[in-house]
């Protein structure tokens, strides 16, 4: 091998550690699901962030967070995964993972910053630092209220009755009759179907039934509501 052809390897060897170099990266992701009420039906949507995008949200949020890291073939890869209060930094993380993927619920309202941190080492080379852009996530505060009665009449005009919230991290809610049987309850789990007025699959009767309610909100509000709820099959949108 002539001395030109050592020269020309040499180069091509040295742009390979460099591009490989380079090449140590990532390509962060957070993934979240929700559930919105589209046309009275709970409907899930799937969401995906990149680093730089700003999401507003309700709690309580759980979030998916996956390094996605490139082709490292023969280089260790260190993740350090931080979650701060915008208003407190990232020097007070409230999460810090090594963890190349984790997951964590968000629960209190606020300004939420997250970053991925990745060193990337190689005996006898350099160490390369990877840290993403910021991810931002808003929780709102909270927020609840309730319908004093309903018509479960079948015909498409309040039908059902439906709590709504925002942001509600817990929640136990219970329908009694006049003599404080229980005719119906519901809690995060399934308060979205809302009650259709049947207890055991046939409607109750007419009449005045009582709520009892209580909540906790991302921002620490707690809510306790009683209240009367007027049940009125034989009520038609014309009777008023």
């Amino acid at each position: 091998m002539n001395r030109l052809n050592s020269s020309i390897i040499a180069f091509l060897t040295c742009c390979l550690y460099s591009l490989c170099g380079f090449a140590q990266s990532a390509e962060p992701t957070i993934a979240y699901s929700v559930t919105e009420i589209i046309n009275d039906v709970p409907t899930p949507r799937d969401e995906e962030m990149s680093p730089g995008d700003d999401k507003t949200e309700n709690a309580p949020l759980q979030i998916k967070m996956f390094a996605n890291l490139e082709d490292n073939i023969g280089w260790e890869a260190k993740c350090e995964w931080k979650l701060y209060n915008t208003k407190d930094g990232e020097t007070k993380p409230i999460l810090d993972r090594f963890e190349e993927n984790t997951t964590y619920t968000l629960e209190s309202s606020g300004a939420y910053g997250i970053k991925l941190y990745v060193t990337f080492s190689k005996e006898d080379e350099e160490d390369i630092e990877y840290e993403s852009d910021e991810f931002k996530i808003n929780i709102t505060t909270s927020k609840l209220s309730c319908p004093d009665g309903f018509s479960p009449n079948g015909d498409q005009i309040n039908d059902i009755f439906e709590v709504t919230y925002q942001s509600i991290v817990q929640m136990s809610g219970v329908i009694v009759n006049r003599w404080g049987q229980k005719v119906y309850s519901f809690d995060l789990s399934n308060v979205d179907k809302g009650w259709d007025g049947r207890q055991n699959g046939k409607y109750v009767k007419d009449g005045v039934y009582f709520l009892h309610l209580k909540a906790t909100g991302s921002d620490g509000t707690k809510y306790d509501i009683k209240k009367a709820i007027n049940v009125l099959k034989g009520w038609k949108d014309y009777d008023n």
